[in-house]
């Protein structure tokens, strides 16, 4: 008797308990069911960022290709129309392509290449104040960009990119992104135009000595290097304008 009386509260405890523990994990495996949507939720599979990036670019390259494929498309066909309105409108685009960015423009030039510091500098780094001084970032490229428009230059380019009035600039982790194409240091920046007009405005810049005080410094190194060139050729932008525009609400 005193046997039994002791073994039953045991029976009856794995009983009620294990359809308890199989019921909570069936509810656990639905809910992560629910909120993986049909996808891993072990995060081994997102590790490998560089792959992931590559896959992007990649993916981003062939869906501008087949975007400027569609776009020769249709301007050959706005071309066969013989309707006086159409072709109006064709000239109009015409000479805007320039301006807008959409011709190559050559030229005697000036490019300025930003850097990390090395390796051994970013690891020695001891607070996220020192590491931020170390590395380039979105505004120390806008800052060129910016010189070299008031310098007069008549075409910039980012990694032999275009840059036109819709491009944005935009730091995502250790790399630049640049009308959605991810690039990584050293970051090249060219001008096209008045090589005098374009270097003094650099120089007077107030935000790139202080930039190139840094550079200066042993302890900090970011890179900076400025040159002339006698002759380059900024390409035409060759991707699609995202063009947005405020209006007015509803009174």
């Amino acid at each position: 008797m005193t046997q039994s009386s002791h073994a039953s509260p045991r029976r009856r405890v794995w009983r009620i308990g294990t359809p308890v523990v199989f019921l909570l994990s069936g509810a656990l495996f639905m809910v992560s069911a629910q909120n993986s949507e049909g996808t891993d939720l072990r995060p081994s599979r997102y590790t490998d960022i560089a792959s992931i990036v590559e896959a992007e670019s990649e993916e981003l390259n062939v869906l501008n290709a087949r975007a400027a494929a569609l776009d020769a498309e249709v301007a050959a066909l706005s071309a066969d129309i013989g309707d006086r309105q159409v072709n109006r409108y064709n000239r109009r685009i015409a000479r805007l392509e320039d301006p807008a960015g959409m011709t190559p423009v050559s030229g005697a030039g000036v490019t300025v290449t930003l850097t990390d510091a090395s390796e051994e500098l970013l690891n020695e780094a001891t607070t996220s104040e020192e590491l931020n001084q170390m590395v380039v970032h979105q505004q120390d490229i806008q800052a060129v960009v910016n010189a070299m428009w008031r310098g007069g230059a008549d075409a910039v380019t980012i990694q032999g990119q275009r840059v036109i009035s819709t491009t944005g600039i935009k730091c995502s982790g250790n790399t630049v992104q640049l009308q959605g194409q991810p690039y990584s240091p050293p970051y090249v920046i060219t001008a096209v135009g008045d090589q005098l007009a374009i270097f003094d405005e650099i120089q007077r810049d107030d935000y790139l000595n202080v930039y190139r005080t840094a550079a200066a410094d042993p302890s900090v190194a970011v890179g900076w290097q400025l040159g002339l060139e006698e002759f380059v050729t900024a390409p035409a932008y060759d991707g699609v304008p995202n063009l947005s525009y405020a209006v007015p609400l509803p009174s």
